[in-house]
């Protein structure tokens, strides 16, 4: 991790990295969720707000093609369909798991997987615990090691590089160009990047330990 955060350093941001636009009401809720005096309460009702937008967002730039229905009315209607598979979501516990509902509420019978990366005590390294095996999902994205070790696991069960989206609420510069640069095909969705990490490798101003604020465990 320490590698990740001194590499690619004033690289401009990569063409692969769609943020959301930052309109006032999101950066109002922006404000909201980084606000450490923010109950918990509705530190979860505007990050699913959040997450909601950032599904829609990151379904936007699916592939889509010209189809023509009939209205109630007889008429021709000049519309647009998906034009890919079935579309799976794989969220990164435990933070990831919190998007899974905003994917479910958008995504008819959207299939669902789990990946675990925790990170070793002793060396402050990711490292994966089970595969439960494409929108995948962690919450904030600091250096991108857990990010791109997610992606090595959906490699490594046959996904095109080219076929994964990566959705997080919000990633640190460094983590977008680690990602990017390991894995330049893959697409990377965020409502928000910020610029440094701190010493911990936590994003700064960032929103603290998004798992921890969601799930009462601070």
């Amino acid at each position: 991790r320490a590698a990740l955060a001194s590499a690619h350093q004033c690289h401009p941001l990569p063409q692969t990295l769609s943020v959301l636009k930052s309109t006032p009401q999101v950066r109002g809720m922006h404000t909201i969720i980084r606000n450490k005096e923010t109950s918990r309460d509705e530190f979860i009702f505007y990050s699913k707000r959040l997450m909601r937008l950032l599904i829609e967002h990151a379904l936007s730039l699916l592939p889509f093609q010209s189809c023509t229905v009939q209205t109630p009315q007889g008429q021709d209607y000049e519309g647009r369909t998906y034009s890919g598979k079935q579309i799976t979501g794989v969220s990164i516990l435990r933070a990831g798991e919190t998007m899974e509902p905003a994917l479910r509420a958008v995504c008819k019978d959207v299939r669902i997987g789990t990946i675990l990366i925790q990170t070793n005590c002793n060396t402050g390294e990711p490292e994966p615990h089970y595969p439960r095996l494409v929108i995948l999902m962690d919450c904030t994205v600091s250096t991108g090691a857990a990010a791109m070790m997610a992606v090595r696991v959906l490699l490594d069960h046959d996904v095109p590089e080219d076929k994964i989206f990566l959705l997080s609420l919000l990633m640190a510069e460094m983590g977008v160009h680690s990602v990017a640069y390991a894995f330049p095909r893959v697409k990377i969705i965020t409502t928000a990047v910020d610029k440094k990490v701190n010493d911990l490798f936590r994003i700064i101003p960032g929103i603290g330990n998004f798992g921890d604020r969601y799930f009462g465990t601070d």
